[in-house]
């Protein structure tokens, strides 16, 4: 198809919408099918007799534990394991801190950030970050318990079925429905959401600087005394450049513009917020979505040298501190923070709707958003009293 809107509207929008959804498709038909194996077997139920006791004193229950190992791969379907807990206190508060475990789509941009402005202690930083979640799934536990539900007592009951050979066909029909139900229910939301998401990234198309961009990449294309090598770079970093701009001139661009005081005092510019709103979507988006506003390359990854360099240069270009560096170990270091903290995916969000309600979603969206920017904030405000 030419380049056009309806094919950046099947390509970027329904196809990649559809595509988050069904890449989370074969985690949710594993989780299921063993699930169903341990809970046939009896195993399920003693392996949260043990962790109960623990678990406990987080304010939660001994099954929570398989949703958070779960969550360090992917939220939805750590959500979603949720359904093991039979009480509906224990329930919502596995649901509401699952989000806190760093997911796979995370690491990227732990990733990215560390090999950039760290050189020692790497995998020390790493490991600070994924307790620092841990840790406040913890305390939130503890919070929404005393706050939401001082009134429900804890059920220390717990029922030891024998232990039993699982059925392959129960097994596998268990895993049909629920991944069906998956698909359904969720699949719509998430690929509309998505659809919105590109529609804001991609328009408006035209502006002045836009076009400018375009006419010079055609007037490069035109030279037919340049060398093919060197045309092909100058027309590779003129689209590069075109995008950058498009993105900064979008509807999502103007609002990263318009929100960036509210990053400002945690020693963030406004390309950095722009690329935590993509993040909405999925979380490895912020790195290609970097890529592209940083100037650097549009299909970059966690491994690109050429992002890492843009970002280590990068500077200031208005207030206090023009042509100071943006970033700093102490900046990455709360940026990783804020990614870590802040509101889970547009797909882990419908699983916290699906397996609660609105109400909860909402909560989840506004209460993690706001913890991740008092933990940046305290980053930075340590970064200003150690003078770094």
């Amino acid at each position: 198809m030419p380049d056009g809107i309806l094919k950046a509207l099947i390509v970027d929008g329904i196809i990649a919408g559809v595509g988050g959804v069904c890449s989370f498709l074969p985690n949710i038909l594993i989780l299921f099918f063993f699930i169903s194996i341990l809970e046939d077997t009896g195993y399920m139920a003693r392996a949260a007799f043990i962790m109960d006791k623990l678990m406990h004193r987080m304010g939660l229950h001994g099954k929570s534990f398989i949703p958070y190992i779960i969550g360090f791969g992917c939220s939805v379907p750590a959500i979603m394991a949720t359904r093991t807990l039979e009480n509906r206190k224990d329930r919502i508060l596995t649901i509401i801190t699952v989000p806190f475990m760093s997911c796979s789509a995370r690491l990227p941009v732990y990733l990215l950030l560390i090999s950039a402005f760290f050189t020692k202690h790497q995998g020390l930083i790493l490991t600070s970050i994924y307790l620092l979640g841990i840790v406040m799934a913890i305390v939130t536990s503890l919070i929404v318990k005393k706050a939401a539900f001082k009134k429900e007592r804890d059920q220390f009951v717990m029922e030891l079925p024998p232990y039993r050979i699982p059925t392959f066909r129960n097994a596998v029909i268990h895993m049909w429905d629920k991944s069906v139900q998956y698909l359904k229910k969720m699949g719509t939301v998430i690929l509309v959401a998505t659809v919105i998401i590109w529609a804001l990234e991609y328009f408006p198309q035209h502006s002045p600087q836009i076009d400018a961009y375009t006419a010079q990449i055609e007037q490069v294309e035109a030279d037919g005394t340049m060398p093919e090598a060197e045309k092909a770079a100058v027309v590779a970093q003129l689209e590069l450049d075109r995008s950058a701009c498009q993105i900064e001139n979008s509807y999502i661009g103007r609002f990263g513009r318009f929100v960036a005081p509210v990053f400002r005092p945690l020693g963030f510019d406004w390309q950095m917020g722009v690329s935590l709103i993509t993040g909405f979507a999925a979380k490895e988006i912020v790195v290609s979505s970097m890529g592209v506003l940083y100037h650097s390359d549009a299909e970059a990854d966690e491994n690109s040298s050429a992002l890492q360099k843009s970002l280590q240069t990068h500077t200031w270009s208005s207030g206090p501190d023009v042509g100071k560096p943006v970033f700093t170990p102490w900046v990455a270091f709360g940026y990783m923070v804020f990614i870590l903290l802040y509101f889970p995916c547009v797909a882990a969000l419908t699983a916290v709707k699906r397996e609660s309600n609105g109400k909860w979603m909402l909560f989840t969206a506004v209460y993690t958003t706001t913890v991740a920017w008092l933990a940046a904030f305290a980053v930075r405000l340590v970064s200003l009293a150690v003078g770094a």
